[in-house]
């Protein structure tokens, strides 16, 4: 048998693998705006606002609501919350439907009480499923240490984001290796600071990502859903 570090960190990979079926690849949350408007346009473009997303967005919203959840702080409380901050409706309707498969696979593959009773919330209307709470939810029945599984989220997404850049812009495939590569300083950066954050801090997120992410809704032509 191994033993109960081996099991959760194989199972955390399994949960971030990119090819985890949630949909992530269907969604640039906001920079197919910033690549209609020209400002990204290259790997050094992409990487500039990549690591303005993690400091920003996933910083204050998803990596903290992830924290609180560790904390102890009640899904439910949680979830209406993140549904408040969550202004652009693609943003909200992203988030809830890759939360949703996220549970759909944790509570098949990863079974637990903790997982079940969520997953219950959302087939009752109780709660809408977002992805850090589904994620944070699974990963803590597993046994997985908060910092880990922080980490591991935050550069999960960046992973999806990038692969999906790779796609859009588009950027070779080393290129989004090197973008990722400079993304570990940023993910870093923001666990630390995330350690450190309170209620006060939870959705002070950056104007500028919420628009863009509100004028996708309207744009002409695109390749994602949000």
């Amino acid at each position: 048998m191994p033993n109960t570090a081996t099991s959760y960190q194989l199972a955390l990979q399994q949960l971030t693998d990119s090819a985890l079926p949630t949909g992530a690849f269907a969604h640039s949350l906001g920079f197919e705006t910033y690549i209609d408007r020209g400002l990204v346009r290259d790997e050094a473009s992409f990487s500039t606002w990549l690591s303005a997303f993690v400091g920003q967005q996933l910083t204050y919203s998803d990596g903290l609501a992830i924290r609180f959840l560790y904390d102890g702080t009640p899904v439910e409380e949680l979830e209406s919350l993140l549904t408040a901050q969550l202004l652009p409706r693609q943003l909200r309707e992203a988030s809830t439907k890759m939360g949703g498969r996220l549970l759909e696979i944790g509570a098949e593959v990863f079974p637990s009480a903790a997982v079940e009773a969520y997953r219950a919330l959302v087939r009752d209307g109780r709660a809408d499923g977002h992805q850090p709470l589904a994620f944070a939810v699974v990963a803590r029945s597993l046994g997985v240490p908060f910092e880990e599984a922080l980490s591991a989220y935050l550069f999960a997404t960046m992973t999806s984001l990038t692969q999906n850049a790779v796609r859009a812009i588009p950027l070779g495939q080393n290129a989004g290796q090197r973008v990722l590569r400079k993304a570990h300083d940023d993910v870093a950066a923001a666990v630390g600071r995330i350690l450190h954050l309170g209620w006060d801090d939870f959705g002070a997120l950056s104007p500028g990502l919420e628009i863009s992410q509100m004028r996708h809704e309207r744009q002409r032509a695109r390749m994602f859903m949000s």
